[in-house]
């Protein structure tokens, strides 16, 4: 009987941890990191994934890519900064990306780690609308990063990305017949449309799901409010 009722008291406990689990991602109260998947992903208690909003880092696990410059550096500073550690989620508008995984700005006592990642070079800024409540901050502190050759700035020189060219790795859907013309939304949110002649055209990958169009015409993305990318011919 006593080994009965310590077996219901346990799993009375194990319920009530997962209750609170699921109200502390609702209120933003604590959770603990149970594990830093790279550089803006990570798994908490309850195994739930956590993507982090308005950052990219250099990947290390997409099985497409090959692990890219500072990416392991990006991961291990991810690793340094929450590991093991209790933290609070911050939503914005979206809950979840395509993956499933939560879309959360992530707070250690009072430092944003979204941000702290790019102030010290080890991640871009890159914010997808409508979830821009600190976009201004990214934006400000990439560029000041940049300017101070940190982190991926410093030991990536050949990586040719800049904000408004970088991207995450989704799949890019194809263009429908002639219309070629890529319509592409910065990290600012700016609507830039890059022609088949533009400097940064190969490497502009178009995500519908985030408002980005195929164009036919220039005539046709000028007249949706986009206009021409500083670098075509």
């Amino acid at each position: 009987m006593v080994n009965n009722e310590k077996d219901a008291i346990s799993e009375d406990e194990n319920e009530n941890s997962n209750i609170v689990a699921g109200e502390n991602l609702i209120r933003g109260d604590l959770v603990k990191v149970t594990r830093v998947v790279d550089g803006d992903t990570i798994e908490i208690e309850g195994g739930e994934k956590v993507r982090y909003i308005g950052i990219d880092t250099p990947e290390t696990v997409d099985p497409r890519k090959t692990v890219q410059c500072f990416g392991v550096e990006a991961s291990a500073k991810n690793k340094e900064l929450i590991e093991g550690k209790e933290v609070r989620l911050e939503k914005d508008i979206t809950d979840r990306d395509k993956y499933n995984r939560l879309l959360r700005y992530v707070w250690a006592d009072d430092t944003l780690i979204n941000l702290e990642l790019v102030k010290q070079g080890f991640a871009y800024s890159y914010s997808y609308p409508p979830d821009i409540k600190y976009q201004d901050q990214f934006v400000k502190a990439q560029g000041e990063a940049r300017e101070a050759k940190r982190g991926l700035w410093n030991a990536c020189q050949s990586d040719s990305r800049v904000p408004g060219d970088i991207s995450l790795p989704v799949p890019e859907e194809e263009p429908t017949g002639s219309c070629v013309i890529k319509g592409n939304i910065s990290a600012s949110g700016e609507k830039i449309y890059h022609l088949p002649d533009c400097g940064s055209y190969s490497k502009t990958q178009i995500n519908e799901s985030r408002g980005e169009k195929w164009f036919c015409a220039e005539t046709e993305a000028q007249a949706a409010g986009w206009r021409e990318a500083l670098n075509c011919s």
